[in-house]
Formats: C-alpha cells, sequence, structure tokens
C-alpha cells in the first residue's frame, strides 16, 4: 500500500515531467501551428493562433518549390551509408580493442574515444583544405568521411561494453571448431550485440540529420545537398512569407521526429545497458 506521502510524491514528479515536457515540445508545436496559417496571422499577440483557413498550400510549395523530394533522397543515402558503415566498423574496432591482444590495443582505442571531445564544427577549415587538396569537395565524401569520423567514437564507445558482456566461451568454442576471425565476428558475436547496434544506428541517424554547417560549407552544387538546405530555397521569392517557410521546416524536422517517437525504446534501452556493461 502506497502512503499519502508516497502518492503525493509521485504527482509532484508526474507534473515536474508533464511541465519539462511541454517545454521541450512547444517550439515544434508553435511551428506546425504557425506553418498552417497565414503570414499575416503570425504578427499576434497570442502564443499561438487558431487559423481562419488552414492552408496546406503553405506544405505543397515548400514540398514543390524546396526540392524537397531531391535533398530527401540525399540525406536518406548520406545518412544510410553513415550508419552502416558506423556501425561495421565500430563492431570491428570494438572487437579489435576488447577480445585481440596487441601491443597499441588501449593506445587506439583511447585515441579514437578522444574524438567525442572534439567539436565537429571546430575541424571545418582544416578539412576543407584536406578535402580541396584531394579532390572530394562538393562530393558525397565531403560529407560522409567527417559523419562516420565523428559518430564513431560513441559507436565504439557503447559497442566495447556489450563486446566486454559476451562470454568468451562462446568464442572458444566457435575457434575448436574452425571458425576464423571473421565468422567469429559476424555471425557469434554481431548477433549478439542487436540492442548496442540498434542504439548506435539510431543516434548516428539523429545526430546527422540535421547537420548544416558542414554541408553548406562543403556543398556547392545542388547535387548532395541535403534536406536542411530546402530552408536556403525560400530566402529569395518566399522570404518574406514565413508561413512557408514554417511549413519546410517542419517537413525538414518530420522524419527525425518519427524515427525518434518510433525507435525512442530502443535508444533508452541500449544507452542504458551499454552504461551498466561498459
Amino acid at each position: 500500500m502506497k502512503t499519502g506521502r508516497q502518492k503525493i510524491g509521485k504527482a509532484i514528479l508526474w507534473v515536474i515531467l508533464i511541465a519539462v515536457a511541454v517545454i521541450q515540445l512547444f517550439p515544434l508545436i508553435w511551428l506546425i501551428d504557425f506553418s498552417l496559417g497565414s503570414s499575416n496571422e503570425m504578427f499576434t499577440s497570442g502564443l499561438l493562433i487558431i487559423p481562419e483557413k488552414i492552408r496546406w498550400d503553405n506544405y505543397v510549395k515548400a514540398f514543390v518549390d524546396g526540392n524537397f523530394l531531391l535533398y530527401l533522397k540525399n540525406s536518406v543515402l548520406i545518412n544510410t551509408l553513415a550508419v552502416v558503415l558506423v556501425v561495421i566498423i565500430s563492431i570491428m574496432a570494438g572487437y579489435a580493442c576488447r577480445r585481440m591482444r596487441w601491443k597499441l590495443n588501449n593506445f587506439v582505442k583511447t585515441v579514437l574515444l578522444l574524438g567525442m571531445m572534439i567539436p565537429i564544427h571546430a575541424t571545418l577549415l582544416p578539412n576543407y583544405k584536406i578535402y580541396h587538396s584531394i579532390g572530394v569537395i562538393d562530393t558525397i565524401w565531403a560529407l560522409l568521411i567527417p559523419y562516420v569520423a565523428f559518430s564513431l567514437p560513441q559507436g565504439l564507445f557503447l559497442m566495447t561494453g556489450f563486446i566486454e558482456s559476451i562470454p568468451m566461451e562462446l568464442e572458444e568454442a566457435a575457434v575448436m571448431d574452425g571458425c576464423g576471425i571473421y565468422r567469429i565476428v559476424f555471425q557469434i558475436v554481431t548477433p549478439l550485440l542487436k540492442p548496442s547496434i540498434a542504439t548506435v544506428a539510431i543516434m548516428t541517424f539523429l545526430n546527422n540529420w540535421n547537420e548544416f554547417i558542414m554541408a553548406s560549407t562543403y556543398l556547392s552544387s545542388p547535387t548532395w545537398k541535403t534536406l536542411p538546405f530546402s530552408v536556403l530555397e525560400f530566402t529569395g521569392e518566399y522570404s518574406s512569407n514565413y508561413a512557408v517557410q514554417f511549413a519546410v521546416m517542419a517537413l525538414t524536422a518530420a522524419p527525425a521526429v518519427i524515427v525518434y517517437i518510433i525507435l525512442n525504446k530502443h535508444i533508452t534501452k541500449g544507452v542504458a545497458m551499454g552504461a551498466v556493461k561498459g
């Protein structure tokens, strides 16, 4: 039986959590609210509006005039490749650092994990000069390389924690059966890393989806521009049409929000398990 004090404490906790959730979600609610109205209705005294007429045409203009499909395709392709590469490399690097014995084992792991302490945008200028010298500016590699490089330390951190929890006896039995190193890693170890793989994949996707500074620095032609560039398509003709700009912002944010809502339990579960096991 819960005492009155416990019930009051639980009620207070729920109130605090609901208040924090509302504060966090309010900018998204505000964005969607004003994207369904007209630009003139934005200049009202209230925080939110009730549009006189639902303007779905704002989303039609955002979808058509913002090159949405092209930029969406580029974002999906680049982020999918980044997720696949980060997962594969972090599994192999995590296994090499935790299970294999070699002289620079701890040193290499430490160097890789130091990447978590470096802000991704602190490397803009040196990366630009390097990419320009090797001729990858304005190509898919200009984004793929830094996205993978800066997502890898986090992936390695989570993978090593899970790999440590896998019993060595499984790998010893596989060796006795004649399995090579690659069969052990990808057929024995990898299936046991599903929670960690899901967490690394989702966090890599979310971290890179809305990245804009590097994309605007390394890309100039629309061939490989990603979804955040849709917003820039309205700086000219629609510069005063705020409702259309809000619509394209909502469309840009929608995929990441949907992915997070659907897969949120995998993120929290994977991070919690990785922290305990690591």
